[in-house]
């Protein structure tokens, strides 16, 4: 009787307790590191060579890519000067390239191409990087891991649009019509522009990752937005000196980039409060055996 009741009691608590779900096969689980190495080899290589087709994709529109891209905001015909102009008092004016050093026309005719080839392949890249690193933080399908790679490529490409946009332009005229004294001219070297140029346009594509950065680490546990409400403040202030170290010094351009640096922290509680749900859910389910 006891040995009976014994089996009747397990074969209840049993049926009361629930069955945790065996967790998903991970293919590289099985993967030594020189597997793992081989694998970012090709995942690099794949990479680069959506750049190297974004460079001759550039290369064969390069007439447009110079005149229009790059020396568009030094010219006061930009689209974009009568667009602020509707919004703002401000009066654009051309600006004086030169070229100080023999190879300098070269070297910005090559770096344009390969600015270029990053931006039009960066969606590749990205995805090839981003397939080697998501399956370390959860296993995860391609289709998951095609739109998580959209997800980044979305932010990048909407900062380096407001970049160009909206940074770009006030910066190249504030310093472009900033005088100590009308004895002195300015005149800009073509290698200066350009790199200015491009440094302004990555920069704020690389801070518009903001979102990006909170959503995934949210959903590993690191971060958790009582958190970033606490220090809702200080990115305030952060966000007021990003702009600062971006922009000219004038209070405008300063406003302009920690506006939507400002919105992008707001979004970003937003993406943790989410992701922290859903991992919650998650932990549940595997502890319940309930999809």
């Amino acid at each position: 009787m006891s040995e009976l009741s014994g089996k009747s009691k397990r074969s209840i608590m049993g049926s009361i307790l629930p069955k945790a779900k065996p967790p998903k096969e991970d293919p590289t689980d099985t993967m030594s590191f020189l597997d793992h190495l081989e694998e970012l080899r090709w995942r690099i290589i794949k990479g680069v060579a959506g750049i190297l087709i974004g460079i001759i994709v550039a290369f064969f529109f390069s007439d447009f890519l110079i005149k229009e891209f790059i020396l568009g905001p030094a010219r006061a015909d930009f689209f974009m000067y009568e667009f602020i102009s509707r919004i703002a008092p401000f009066e654009a004016v051309d600006l004086d390239l030169i070229s100080r050093r023999l190879p300098g026309q070269f070297f910005t005719y090559w770096g344009t191409l390969l600015v270029m080839g990053v931006i039009l392949g960066s969606p590749l890249l990205i995805y090839q990087l981003w397939a080697f690193i998501e399956p370390a933080l959860e296993s995860s399908e391609k289709k998951k891991t095609a739109l998580n790679a959209m997800f980044i490529n979305f932010f990048f490409l909407l900062g380096i649009a407001f970049g160009y946009l909206i940074l770009v332009p006030f910066a190249v005229q504030f310093f472009a019509q900033f005088v100590i004294d009308p004895v002195i001219t300015n005149e800009f070297d073509i290698n200066a522009y350009f790199s200015s140029v491009a440094m302004w346009t990555f920069a704020c594509g690389i801070i518009f990752q903001v979102p990006v950065i909170s959503w995934f680490l949210s959903k590993v546990g690191l971060l958790d937005p009582d958190i970033m409400r606490k220090y809702r403040r200080h990115a305030l202030i952060g966000s007021l000196l990003v702009g600062a170290l971006l922009t000219p010094p004038d209070p405008l351009s300063q406003v302009l980039v920690a506006i939507p640096l400002v919105f992008l922290y707001q979004f970003s509680i937003l993406l943790s409060r989410i992701a922290n749900r859903r991992r919650k859910k998650e932990m549940e389910a595997a502890f319940t055996g309930e999809s």
